[in-house]
């Protein structure tokens, strides 16, 4: 085609015809959109690569579709290098549903998805650090004119069994008196030697645990609050998973599974118990039980229901 021929105007489908089968539609949009975002936080600047979901609803049963090229370019503009707030969160999705008023829409949603990471130093030894990825997945909601944003963050951690451990301490208890039986007193050098050897005899079982937890962020906010709320989590658990490790640290770390140990309900209490001041805290973990073939898992909701796996 020459530019003699060449039309004037490009044609618009979703304009010019109406849609063969009329009714409205929840949510249309897209999923899966690469993006560079930067989060901000006390401590903590840095862009990370994020995937985001957008949809507005579509309430005009005879509009045939939505303008998916328009939310493209505000979500383009969402990596112009500022650091992502509750309230330009909030602007975004009013802008959603301005840039579709010939659709009739009057409720936009957006899911980020991304891993921050953060340099997480050794236990015991000085200057050994390694980095840790936190997935993070933030949900927000423009609905009715109500705005809604909520935060979820993946902390893993270890768990060592409490029941596992009592047996293990009665089996150590019972070896350590058939040993010693006819012996009316002990030096404790001996007693110490016969633990050095024998103390594992029995061992309770430990597992890489997860712990899933969702809270709702103010829209009056300077920042997010993601570091802090990380921070809440693993304090409260007191086993975080450790990156870069010697020796020392590994004997660290030992010693905090043994001083904290937990079923997943006692995982998913001591993180409720900590989220004090957050707004609706959901909390989901789950124990990859190195005992079973299947997982032990526990939920805590401000409503009652089965919870969201």
């Amino acid at each position: 085609m020459n530019q003699s021929t060449k039309p004037s105007v490009l044609p618009d489908i979703s304009l010019s015809e109406s849609a063969p089968r009329h009714s409205a539609l929840t949510w249309v949009g897209m999923q899966g959109i690469d993006l560079p975002l930067t989060v901000d936080e006390p401590g903590y600047s840095r862009e990370l690569h994020a995937c985001a979901d957008v949809q507005v609803n579509l309430p005009a049963p005879h509009i045939k579709g939505i303008h998916m090229s328009r939310l493209y370019r505000l979500l383009d503009a969402m990596g112009n290098g500022q650091g992502l707030t509750a309230a330009g969160i909030h602007q975004f999705l009013k802008a959603m549903i301005e840039s579709h008023a010939d659709c009739q829409s009057e409720n936009a949603r957006l899911q980020l998805n991304f891993n921050l990471l953060l340099r997480r130093p050794a236990l015991v030894t000085e200057g050994l650090a390694g980095w840790k990825s936190y997935p993070i997945t933030i949900r927000a909601s423009l609905m009715s004119g109500q705005f809604q944003c909520r935060i979820q963050v993946k902390v893993v951690y270890s768990s060592t069994c409490p029941c596992s451990a009592a047996l293990a301490r009665q089996l150590i208890e019972q070896a350590f008196l058939a040993e010693f039986a006819k012996q009316p007193s002990l030096d404790k050098h001996q007693v110490a030697e016969w633990i050095r050897h024998n103390a594992s005899a029995a061992t309770p079982h430990s597992q890489r645990s997860q712990a899933h937890v969702t809270v709702g962020v103010n829209e009056t906010s300077s920042s997010l609050g993601i570091l802090a709320l990380i921070d809440c989590i693993e304090q409260a658990l007191g086993t975080p998973v450790q990156t870069a490790v010697k020796r020392a640290d590994e004997q660290a770390f030992a010693a905090l599974n043994g001083q904290n140990l937990m079923f997943v309900e006692d995982a998913a209490r001591r993180i409720k118990a900590s989220l004090q001041g957050y707004e609706h805290p959901e909390i989901f973990v789950r124990h990859l039980e190195s005992l079973h073939p299947h997982d032990a898992v526990a939920w805590s909701s401000p409503e009652i229901g089965l919870g969201s796996i």
